[in-house]
């Protein structure tokens, strides 16, 4: 039987887009690193507003589209869509992509910081714990921290399309009462709202700029 042949980091995200239109990083996978691997969240506004959930793994962005954000409630589930990889130059970003590209819209950076797998270890947990689909982790960021969890409930075709929940464990950041997405609207590292963001047409992503 033939074996199936392993799809080139990032082929997926680069096959989404063009690059003559967009001047989003096609950026490259890098090299496992020795020092704390990163997370971002982007609040999102495209066709329909959502939250894009990163995780550094191997040198690329593990991603997850989160419709409804992340919440501290331990009771409540949100539903994770996994994505295509991500570059590590996409941390950064805040801005508009231009209407008619790939996932047009205004992009905020919400959340930012570190994480590591929940229950110690090096990287090797965090590959054993997403290749099992049950990812445990815990986050340092500005905005979410304790601990969290990754559960894959359904494969999909391929690696982008696969079904899985966030879920907050119960630990001392744990709440019942608090919507974070609801009490905060802005960014992480400007402050600017939405609207601010999208009025700022220098930060348009275009190739031409």
């Amino acid at each position: 039987m033939p074996t199936k042949r392993k799809r080139a980091p990032l082929a997926e995200y680069r096959r989404k887009r063009d690059f003559t239109k967009t001047a989003e990083p096609a950026g490259k996978a890098r090299r496992a690193r020795t020092k704390k691997l990163r997370f971002v969240i982007q609040k999102h506004a495209a066709s329909h507003l959502h939250f894009d959930f990163r995780l550094e793994l191997d040198g690329l962005m593990k991603s997850w589209a989160v419709p409804k954000g992340p919440s501290y409630d331990p009771s409540v589930r949100r539903l994770a869509m996994q994505v295509e990889d991500h570059p590590i130059e996409y941390n950064t970003f805040e801005g508009t992509i231009p209407t008619g590209q790939y996932g047009g819209g205004t992009v905020m950076l919400w959340d930012k910081g570190t994480y590591e797998p929940e229950g110690g270890g090096d990287e090797d947990a965090l590959r054993r714990g997403y290749a099992k689909g049950d990812l445990k982790i815990v986050l340092h960021g500005k905005r979410l921290r304790g601990g969290w969890v990754l559960v894959r409930m359904r494969r999909g075709e391929d690696s982008g399309r696969a079904q899985w929940l966030l879920i907050k464990h119960r630990d001392a950041f744990a709440r019942a009462d608090y919507d974070v997405v609801a009490d905060v609207a802005t960014s992480v590292t400007t402050g600017r709202t939405m609207e601010e963001i999208a009025s700022r047409a220098r930060r348009v992503w275009r190739s031409n700029r």
